[in-house]
């Protein structure tokens, strides 16, 4: 690992900083708007029928792979545990607001917050339970791939390991919510195929902005191909 000087510290704290403020928000806000689904047609090869939550999502898994590369497999499971964390404050701070009473002139009724956010609870909770799976099972993946090929072949591990982990989050999700009648169990296929080959096009679309993260931290740390910073 590259150890680094006091100011090249403060930087690398300050840039992890960032990413795990993308990742949490990213991960919170794919929570909160799950239950708005749209459609859309690839070049009239495929139609989409997705939540908008997964717009967000491949974010965090591409700022995890970032993380991994430039800061280890310890930073990137911490970051992960962080917004583990923060999701389960938001539903917090969800329930109690559904729970107070609003007045007779909020913009904003109890219907109508119950009716956006009353599916929350069950969101996060499904979501949370396949997010441990996925992320971990990236982060971990994502180490194997690089030991294996010592350090080389980022679009390999990259994307193997987001493939995988992609489709147990997008399993375990859909089945928890079909298990707790949130969707119906015939949506389960198309629902479970279109997440997947979404976030797999998006996983392979965002290698690109991988390679170029990346790039840029070992230009500006001076870091070697496979080489982690020392950032302890």
């Amino acid at each position: 690992m590259a150890k680094l000087l006091l100011k090249d510290k403060l930087a690398a704290q300050r840039v992890y900083l960032i990413l795990a403020g993308l990742f949490i928000a990213s991960l919170v806000v794919s929570n909160l708007i799950f239950q708005k689904f749209f459609s859309w047609d690839f070049f009239g090869l495929y139609t989409f029928e997705i939540s908008v939550g997964i717009l967000p999502y491949p974010v965090t898994f591409l700022i995890t792979d970032i993380i991994s590369e430039i800061y280890g497999k310890k930073k990137a499971n911490q970051v992960v545990t962080t917004g583990i964390f923060a999701s389960f404050f938001s539903l917090l701070i969800i329930y109690t607001a559904d729970a107070v009473p609003a007045t007779e002139w909020s913009p904003i009724g109890d219907d109508l917050f119950t009716q956006v956010f009353g599916a929350t609870t069950i969101a996060v909770f499904a979501s949370m339970v396949a997010y441990l799976l996925a992320q971990y099972i990236d982060i971990h993946l994502f180490h194997f791939w690089k030991r294996l090929t010592k350090g080389k072949h980022l679009w390999l591990r990259n994307n193997f390991s987001t493939f995988l982990s992609q489709f147990v989050d997008t399993f375990s999700v859909l089945f928890l919510l079909c298990s707790f009648n949130k969707i119906e169990w015939e949506l389960f296929g198309a629902l479970l195929l279109s997440g997947f080959l979404f976030k797999v096009i998006v996983a392979a679309l965002d290698t690109p902005l991988l390679y170029a993260s990346v790039f840029a931290f070992r230009k500006r740390f001076k870091l070697k191909q496979g080489e982690e910073l020392k950032y302890d």
